[in-house]
This record gives structure tokens, sequence and C-alpha cells, in this order.
């Protein structure tokens, strides 16, 4: 699944210095048996994710517990009470091998639609563990550990791939 979650006008900050460390370790801490973040992506007033989820009542739970976590999180940072989140969360099925390549490029790469940072892959994103990329950007994190689980569905471990592997040039559809 494809989700997106977009911060309320008073939280537009998502990338700050103080804010993303607590962003990334909430991410990295929300993955569970049957709930799966596998790619995100962050910017300044809202987060790009790919989830799997093993069935309807794991997804809502699970992301119950992540909009929690990050929500907590982000109030933690920025000293702040109250809502984070603008209602709910948007969630696209990705059914087929080429939706789950377009969403990876959407998610991985959206730095470049919002020209929130520079460089081959965006810092507020899992693209530094990512392992689908035609050629090494340069970037792995390799003493850092993964805030993100390996995919376990083919689709998106495995069937992507027969549509070719992501270079770092490639940009979001608008």
């Amino acid at each position: 699944m494809h989700v997106t979650l977009r911060a309320r006008d008073a939280v537009r900050c998502l990338r700050a210095g103080r804010v993303f460390p607590a962003v990334r370790r909430a991410l990295a801490a929300a993955s569970r048996s049957g709930f799966r973040i596998i790619h995100y992506s962050v910017q300044d007033d809202h987060v790009h994710l790919i989830i799997e989820a093993d069935d309807g009542t794991l997804l809502s739970c699970g992301m119950r517990g992540l909009t929690i976590r990050l929500a907590r999180a982000v109030n933690r940072a920025l000293g702040r009470r109250g809502a984070v989140w603008d209602d709910r969360y948007h969630v696209r099925a990705l059914a087929t091998p080429r939706a789950v390549r377009h969403a990876l490029v959407y998610v991985l790469m959206n730095f470049k639609k919002h020209g929130t940072a520079e460089g081959p892959v965006d810092p507020c994103s899992s693209a530094a563990w990512f392992d689908g990329w035609q050629a090494e950007p340069g970037t792995r994190e390799s003493r850092a550990r993964s805030p993100v689980v390996r995919a376990q569905s083919w689709l998106a471990a495995v069937g992507w791939r027969r549509h070719g592997l992501i270079d770092v040039d490639e940009r979001p559809r608008t």
C-alpha cells in the first residue's frame, strides 16, 4: 500500500533538524508482525509510506499505532501539544508490479518534486537502504541500522523489478 499522512497547518517542519530524527525513530519502531513499513519519505508537511499489511485489520491497527507514535514524537520534538495529522490518512492499494515500481519512484524521489533536498537521494527518506537502484548512489549508511524492514510480499520484494531497477535520475510523475 502507498499511504500518505498530511500534517496540520501548525506542523510544517517534519524535515527540520530537531524533528526528523524523532520521526525516523518512530518509523523504525512501528513495524510489527503483520504490519511493515517498507519505505518512507518525509516532506515538510506530509509523509509518504510504502507499507505491507497482512490484512485490513492489521493495516488499520498498524496505522492507528503509527500515527499516534509519530504525533507523540513530533510533539515531543517541538515541545507542543495537540493534533499533528490532518484528518485521516490516504491509502492506495498497489496491486501490480508496475504500480509498486511507480510508487517506489514516487516515494523515494518525492524530494525532487518538492525541491526539498539536493543530491542523488533524499536524506529524509529510506533511499539509503533501498537495494533496487540501477547504480549505487553512494549514500548507504552502513553503520546506521535500517529504519525500514525488508518486503515480504512477492510484489514489493521481487515483482516490481520486472519493470527495471530505479535510476537515481528518475522523477515522480506529476
